[in-house]
């Protein structure tokens, strides 16, 4: 019988701000969630504006991607001032008023720190594409151009620099962990750039946090040190700058896009998350290879397959793996999906399958992170353009992931008042398109679903991040108990399931939709989930 999360990990207090550990997350994409000012682009007055939605809805934490000032080739991470709003979003008090607006309502704010390259429109590259006395960047000379990752100045200084994602994103040096004579631009991580660059990243993490920003999710966290074997030399780093922000602001949250999350929670992050270019544990539940898809991360069938093809297998090994060794230093996030990667909504995927996904999400010992609009179904649009470097070297397009969120069913959805052809991108074109003011009217939405499933979390500590999971079926359908006291089965095949779990009478149904339990077991419909109070909390 596995028991993932039986151990010391699930069951000790994680380190860390205490408001972290039973967090609902939410991400808001800024400029696709509402535009306040009518000019097409979504902005923070139009998140301030919806502030009493996400209260409604339970979250109590939301990330917001970049909203700095960007030339905006990869959507507002390739930043050229860290600590100014981009126009299009407001203004700097605009984002302090929209985080102490959250905070009235029980809501903190973590914005997305890029702190591994920067635009190259930003001053600090500027200048130094023409100073060869300047180590903010790593530049290599003229024998490496054409390598791969090296791009040719742009600016007097001869040779090249390293970048760390487009071209437009010179990497910001934070020194090799490896000397090579043959390269005499490997500054070491104590170099004069290196110690520049994090003395810059606490200022910037300071004036944001002096203003009220809960925290910080990491953009690209383990990609600032180079030819790092094992990654010692990054998690050092993070080590270190984690033991001043404990110093400093202890009740800050880092959170990273690490995707490794026992690696990042040893390197100082409070918790990472499962991600879909790292490992299966992601991509084995919801991968189902449509939307935005790069072969090389495997492809297997996911768990919400409507087939019943995937294997819930893969997922708790991983997280078997990943759970004992944090040992309770730090949390893992599992996301419905984000900015970077497809719809729960994608492809063959259907709608009636979404409930299920979310009671996964909702009970399982993780944080929890809804990317916005997952909560009404809001499906990946295919066919878009590229928009702002969404197109991944013509193998995937992220665009269909940001698009407008859908607020009512009006022709503009409720997003806008600009004409439709000024929207940052189309709405979903969609007759049959879900909305929020729609589904909050029927009491069976997925909406009012995951609402419930919030507060029903929220409310009961043994489907929360600590406690124990027991898994009793690791199939269709999948059966664990949380904390000893509550059931959870999960079934988002399109055909019936059944689990021959014993003892089960007296299961008291607490949201079902399909499952019924019996002394002899567990008999789930198609599509079907169910959260049952056991009434043996010894079984």
């Amino acid at each position: 019988m596995v028991q993932p999360g039986s151990g010391p990990t699930a069951s000790a207090a994680a380190s860390g701000p205490a408001w972290l550990a039973d967090s609902v997350l939410y991400q808001v994409y800024p400029q696709a969630f509402a535009d306040s000012d009518g000019d097409g682009i979504g902005d923070l007055a139009g998140v301030e504006q919806h502030l009493a939605y996400l209260q409604w809805l339970g979250v109590d934490t939301v990330w917001l991607n970049p909203c700095f000032v960007s030339p905006f080739h990869d959507g507002g991470y390739d930043v050229a001032d860290y600590l100014t709003v981009a126009p299009r979003y407001g203004t700097n008090a605009d984002l302090v008023r929209l985080v102490e607006a959250a905070r009235a309502r029980g809501i903190r704010i973590l914005l997305d720190l890029v702190a591994a390259h920067t635009s190259d429109q930003h001053p600090w590259f500027l200048r130094s594409r023409d100073d060869p006395a300047d180590h903010r960047y790593i530049w290599a000379t003229e024998e490496a151009v054409g390598r791969p990752g090296w791009v040719a100045s742009p600016g007097t200084r001869p040779g090249c620099y390293l970048r760390n994602f487009f071209d437009v994103q010179p990497a910001l040096n934070f020194g090799y962990a490896r000397p090579d004579p043959a390269e005499p631009w490997r500054q070491p991580v104590d170099g004069s750039g290196p110690l520049a660059n994090l003395a810059a990243l606490r200022e910037i993490m300071t004036y944001w946090l002096d203003r009220g920003a809960a925290g910080f999710r990491v953009d690209m966290a383990s990609s600032l040190v180079k030819d790092d074997p094992g990654l010692v030399q990054t998690s050092l780093l993070w080590r270190r700058l984690r033991g001043w922000l404990d110093r400093a602001h202890p009740d800050a949250a880092l959170l990273s896009e690490w995707g490794d999350p026992a690696a990042a929670v040893a390197a100082g992050f409070h918790a990472d998350f499962f991600l879909h270019f790292r490992g299966r544990a992601f991509g084995s539940l919801w991968n189902n290879r449509a939307g935005t898809h790069d072969p090389s991360w495997g492809e297997g069938s996911c768990y919400f397959d409507a087939d019943g093809a995937g294997s819930v297998a893969e997922f708790l090994a991983e997280w078997t793996a990943a759970d004992t060794a944090i040992d309770g230093a730090g949390q893992i996030v599992l996301p419905t999906s984000n900015h970077d990667f497809a719809r729960l909504a994608c492809g063959p995927r259907t709608r009636d399958q979404l409930g299920p996904a979310f009671a996964l999400l909702l009970t399982w010992p993780a944080l929890p992170a809804v990317y916005y609009g997952d909560e009404i179904g809001m499906r990946y649009v295919p066919g878009l353009p590229d928009k702002e470097g969404s197109a991944i070297d013509g193998i995937y397009n992220r665009a269909g992931s940001r698009t407008p969120m859908q607020w009512d069913h009006s022709a503009r959805a409720g997003f806008s008042h600009a004409p439709q052809e000024h929207f940052y991108l189309p709405l979903d074109p969609a007759p049959d398109r879900p909305d929020v003011a729609t589904q909050q009217a029927d009491h069976d939405s997925l909406l009012q679903t995951v609402r419930r499933l919030i507060a029903l979390r929220r409310r009961t500590p043994g489907l929360r991040t600590g406690g124990r999971v027991e898994v009793l079926h690791a199939g269709y359908p999948f059966v664990y108990v949380r904390g000893g006291s509550h059931l959870v089965v999960i079934n988002p095949r399109r055909t019936p399931a059944t689990a021959p779990v014993p003892n089960l009478a007296g299961a008291r149904p607490l949201e079902a939709r399909g499952v019924e339990v019996g002394a002899s077991g567990v008999t789930a419909a198609p599509y079907s989930f169910g959260i049952f109070a056991l009434e043996d909390a010894g079984m």
